[in-house]
């Protein structure tokens, strides 16, 4: 996994936190056939349900910046790791979507808004809403903007979309390592980059999991993550789905 929790902020705050990339950067990993997150985006995108535009929008230039960054002949949904949205910065608003494994949001609803109501049921979205002109002028200025969000998760699938899965139940386990052994980090990988000669970037998202005992292996990290429940504001405990995991989350760190 290309996310270490380390790095994380604490105490945790919902918040933009761009950081500049170098251009060089591709931002994109091809897709391995063999993976299982390769056949969860195969099933989506035969299904029909990976994509969703504005009528009339034409995604050519989008998907040629996607194959100019790192080449593949193949569809973005198994040519690549990330789900893609293509951001207009004249209209601030979703333009195009390619996405396959959404964390418990429905991308078709999503279509067509501005970035403030695309994250106005975010928890804590105060500094999100807020500073939404501000990021969209920043994400389409021709640079290349990185981001991480995380969560801990029960589930170990990719794709959860809200009408193709329900949310997977919290353990019963009361001992704290048995809880803690049958759970899952996820993280997300999000960046933007141009498309040559328009006002639209490319977000892209990377979805990545690893079971929970494993990303606290690295020094620090096990505290990082404590310190980072712990501060977590009852809004965004709600929002993420944390609220009945937190206090058995927190026995298991904190002797870590």
């Amino acid at each position: 996994m290309d996310f270490s929790l380390v790095d994380i902020a604490v105490p945790f705050r919902m918040q933009p936190g761009l950081r500049r990339l170098d251009a060089s950067d591709p931002q994109l990993t091809l897709l391995d056939p063999a993976s299982p997150l390769y056949r969860e985006k195969l099933a989506v995108m035969e299904s029909g349900q990976s994509r969703q535009a504005v009528a009339g929008f034409d995604p050519t230039a989008a998907i040629a910046a996607m194959r100019e960054r790192l080449p593949s002949d193949l569809p973005p949904e198994i040519a690549y790791e990330q789900d893609f949205a293509v951001l207009d910065g004249e209209t601030g608003t979703l333009q195009w979507l390619c996405v396959c494994v959404p964390s418990h949001w429905a991308p078709e609803d999503k279509i067509g808004l501005d970035f403030a109501a695309v994250h106005a049921p975010v928890a804590d979205n105060k500094l999100l809403v807020s500073s939404s002109a501000q990021l969209v002028k920043l994400a389409t200025s021709g640079e290349c903007w990185e981001r991480f969000v995380w969560t801990v998760t029960p589930s170990g699938r990719y794709d959860q979309h809200p009408r193709r899965h329900a949310r997977e139940p919290w353990p019963d386990a009361q001992d704290p390592t048995g809880f803690a052994q049958k759970l899952w980090l996820r993280a997300e990988r999000q960046t933007f980059f141009p498309v040559a000669n328009t006002r639209q970037s490319v977000f892209t998202i990377r979805v990545m999991l690893q079971p929970l005992e494993e990303s606290v292996q690295a020094p620090g990290a096990a505290r990082k993550l404590h310190d980072a429940l712990a501060t977590m504001s009852d809004t965004v405990l709600a929002y993420k789905g944390l609220a009945p995991a937190r206090d058995r989350l927190l026995a298991w760190l904190a002797p870590r």
